[in-house]
C-alpha cells in the first residue's frame, strides 16, 4: 500500500492520549506520515473541510488518499490489518482480545482519574490537587487490574510489547507524574513503556 499521502490529524497541544496511540502505531510500523495539528480551542476540528474528512469531527483522524478514518481504536485496528509488519497487538487470538479489552476499558472507565488527572499532568508537567474520595474506587480498580495483569513481574502485558502497554502506562502516569502514591512495580512498568522510542517521539513534540 502506498503510504506517501498518509496524514494524521491530532490536537495542537499534543495532549490527546488517543492521538498518541495512533501516532505510536504509525511510528512502530515505520509508516511515513505527515502530522497535522488542529487547535481544538479554536474549533478547527469543526471547520467544514475537516468535518468533511472526519465523520466524528474529532482527533485523531487518519487520512490515506481518499480514505479517512477517525476514532483511535478503529485507526489502530485498521493499521494493524493493512500493515501487518511490526505488529502492535499480540499474535495469539486470546491475548489479542485481552489487549483490546484493556484498551476499551481504559477509554471508557476510570472517569474520576481522567477528570482529576488530565493528560496535561502527563505531557505538560502540570500538578493537580490531591485526589478526592470519589476517585478512590477508580484508583483501586486500576491498581488491582494492573497488578493482576503484571503479577509475575513481566515487563509487558503479553510477554512482548503491544500498544495496550502504552495505554495502560499512560493511565498510570496520570498518577505517577503528579506525585500520587503508586505501587513501585507499577511505577517501574510505566517508566519502562515511556522509554520506548515511538513514545519518546510523541513526548518530544514541542508544546
Amino acid at each position: 500500500m502506498n503510504t506517501a499521502r498518509t496524514r494524521l490529524y491530532v490536537d495542537a497541544q499534543y495532549t490527546s492520549p488517543y492521538a498518541m496511540s495512533a501516532f505510536v502505531v504509525l511510528k512502530e510500523k515505520s509508516i511515513d506520515f505527515e502530522l497535522i495539528a488542529l487547535d481544538l480551542g479554536a474549533r478547527e476540528h469543526q471547520a467544514k473541510d475537516y468535518a468533511h474528512l472526519s465523520l466524528t469531527q474529532r482527533v485523531p483522524t487518519l487520512v490515506q488518499g481518499d480514505f479517512a478514518l477517525s476514532e483511535s481504536s478503529a485507526i489502530i485496528e485498521y493499521l494493524e490489518e493493512a500493515f501487518p509488519q511490526a505488529p502492535v497487538f499480540p499474535q495469539d487470538i486470546k491475548q489479542r482480545a485481552r489487549a483490546r479489552q484493556i484498551q476499551a476499558w481504559l477509554r471508557s472507565d476510570l472517569m474520576p482519574i481522567r477528570q482529576q488527572r488530565s493528560t496535561e499532568v502527563v505531557f505538560c508537567g502540570q500538578k493537580r490537587p490531591p485526589l478526592t474520595a470519589d476517585a478512590a474506587p477508580a484508583v483501586s480498580k486500576l491498581f488491582d487490574a494492573a497488578s493482576t495483569l503484571l503479577a509475575d513481574g513481566r515487563e509487558y502485558l503479553f510477554g512482548e510489547w503491544s500498544i495496550a502497554d502504552v495505554d495502560l502506562a499512560l493511565m498510570l502516569n496520570r498518577l505517577i507524574l503528579n506525585g500520587d502514591d503508586v505501587p513501585p512495580a507499577l511505577v517501574q512498568y510505566a517508566q519502562r513503556q515511556w522509554q520506548r522510542p515511538s513514545v519518546q517521539a510523541w513526548l518530544n513534540l514541542s508544546r
